[in-house]
């Protein structure tokens, strides 16, 4: 394919920041696109979304290195307006997503592959980014832009969470999601497209039907049962569930929760809650732990077949224009949404 650049804008608007310099930091500047290269693609972006790697970037947390004044958020959707020399499977109008490890496509993560959007590279808060043709992921037909914003980050490392080691989540299998958060909500749904019976944890009574709606069979709150392992248990006849997609909470109930041979998909902890662990929880089960970070590309693709043939909809709390930008990150850190926050460019 040649290059086709016609369409570049004479300007755009993109945010940048300081990791560290939090959200108080974050400048919105006009500049000149830059035409793409060999192998890129322009890509007008739609939507954005936020996550908690966001709030961490923004905080100087970040676990992998973030570049100076770089453009955040890792997670955004848009439509290709200009391909460079060699490109060959986007065209102008195609709509698309970037993967957050541009050079990950597929197998395990390799230290090659650390380079990510929104960190080391830059991200989506802006109104025209130019990406690797590598990176770039098709949208299903039936979801918006702001709703395919929300999958590179926590929809793809639920879907890596559920399936990402070997046979993965298989029919009739039990699933423990714990919280509400972004990853945790996509799991909730994928493993109930996967066949899984799911079970949910939740610290808000009000948030005790939604899930439900998503496709949760119980919900336990772990306000009203502070030793919520024993509730999943009784709920499982005492066998424990067969994979935990672990966001927050202690760890150890995760793995007491656990039954024999199972699996521990270990996201992180958003409420800080590191404590210490006791081996023999692990020896008592036979238990796999796996950390994990995201997804491959082949993992995004193989997720959005599913979601594409099961017309599953990402849950939205609220949207955002790209002037406010910093107000929706205020909202995210303060609110505990329900669903994904959001920021589109009009």
């Amino acid at each position: 394919m040649t290059a086709m650049t016609a369409a570049l804008p004479s300007s755009v608007r993109s945010y940048h920041v300081n990791s560290g310099d939090g959200i108080e930091g974050l400048s919105l500047r006009t500049r000149e696109p830059r035409t793409p290269g060999l192998g890129e693609v322009a890509v007008m972006v739609h939507a954005v979304s936020l996550s908690f790697r966001e709030l961490l970037v923004l905080r100087g947390q970040y676990v992998l290195p973030v570049k100076p004044d770089v453009i955040p958020v890792s997670d955004g959707a848009g439509q290709v307006i200009a391909v460079g020399p060699g490109v060959q499977r986007v065209r102008p109008g195609d709509r698309v997503t970037a993967t957050l490890f541009p050079q990950w496509l597929d197998g395990p993560l390799q230290p090659s592959y650390l380079p990510q959007l929104g960190g080391s590279l830059d991200g989506m808060l802006t109104e025209l980014a130019v990406l690797p043709e590598q990176a770039l992921v098709p949208i299903p037909d039936h979801l918006s832009y702001a709703e395919a914003a929300t999958l590179p980050c926590a929809a793809v490392t639920a879907w890596n969470a559920l399936t990402g080691d070997g046979p993965g989540i298989q029919p009739g299998y039990t699933v423990l999601t714990t919280g509400s958060g972004g990853v945790s909500l996509f799991a909730v749904q994928l493993a109930k497209l996967l066949g899984a019976r799911v079970i949910a944890t939740t610290g808000r009574t009000e948030r005790d039907q939604r899930l439900r709606d998503l496709g949760a069979d119980e919900v336990v709150n772990y306000r009203a049962v502070p030793d919520w392992h024993t509730a999943v248990r009784g709920i499982t006849g005492g066998r424990g569930v067969d994979r935990v997609v672990h966001t927050a909470g202690p760890l150890e109930q995760s793995l007491k929760s656990l039954a024999i041979n199972g699996h521990v998909a270990f996201v992180g902890s958003v409420s800080g809650d590191w404590r210490p662990l006791d081996p023999r929880l692990l020896f008592g089960v036979a238990a796999t732990v796996r950390a994990l970070a995201v997804g491959s590309h082949a993992q995004f693709t193989q997720m959005n077949e599913i979601i594409a043939a099961r017309r599953l909809r990402p849950v939205i709390d609220r949207v955002f224009p790209f002037e406010e930008a910093g107000a929706a990150f205020r909202y995210y850190e303060s609110t505990s949404p329900f669903g994904k926050v959001i920021i589109e460019i009009r």
